[in-house]
């Protein structure tokens, strides 16, 4: 019983981390077409890359649901159990909001001024999250998560960068006005995904402490 439980618990952690590669895709796919490098094709790959997200979450909360239903998990794995839930519904958000960002990629026009904000670094600190928190669950790895946690801090200080960066250009040219407000929705959406990367590293800290990060972080 218990090694049919094991290979389950290691199907369920092969799962998650497709997903999270996928999410990683989509970030960098959505963000990629904001800066019109193959934008038509980017915004393809993200909506596809959602539709698949989406099949995995149901696969993968079946998945969970099989492991608590029948294999009767002692505390550890029902809290790996429980958790892997709570971080596929993130993993989703993820997506959508990859979905959002190519979105708006759609509607704006690329121009030589987009090279002037720090929206691919936000990106690729979001992306960085991501794979640490979906790493530290397969892992085990309490600091792994607590990376990933602080590296929020970085995301957010990059997102008042890049507001700051757009108030100047749309004061210096206001008829893109309107361009620049798409780019910070973008920018917003990357914070929110690294916001639900976040969400992913503590509900891992709770699966291998039993504690909610709040609590582990003040009695470390």
């Amino acid at each position: 019983m218990r090694n049919r439980f094991d290979e389950q618990l290691e199907q369920l952690n092969v799962e998650l981390i497709k997903m999270g590669a996928l999410c990683e895709e989509s970030i960098a796919c959505a963000v990629k077409a904001l800066f019109d490098e193959k934008t038509e094709e980017m915004i393809s790959k993200v909506n596809d890359n959602e539709e698949e997200t989406d099949h995995m979450e149901h696969d993968i909360e079946a998945l969970c649901m099989k492991l608590l239903l029948h294999q009767q998990p002692v505390a550890r794995d029902l809290r790996s159990v429980s958790s892997a839930l709570k971080m596929i519904s993130d993993m989703e958000r993820i997506g959508d909001q990859s979905q959002d960002i190519a979105e708006i990629a759609g509607f704006v026009h690329s121009t030589e001024l987009t090279g002037k904000v720090h929206i691919s670094d936000m990106a690729n600190e979001a992306i960085s999250m991501v794979t640490m928190s979906v790493d530290s669950f397969v892992k085990k790895d309490v600091k792994l998560a607590q990376q990933a946690i602080a590296a929020d801090d970085t995301v957010d200080q990059l997102f008042l960068k890049v507001k700051e960066e757009l108030i100047e250009l749309v004061r210096g040219d206001s008829d893109e006005a309107e361009y620049f407000m798409d780019l910070l929705m973008a920018a917003k959406y990357l914070e929110r995904i690294a916001d639900h990367a976040t969400n992913i590293a503590e509900w891992v800290v709770y699966s291998i402490t039993g504690e909610r990060w709040p609590t582990y972080h003040e009695r470390e």
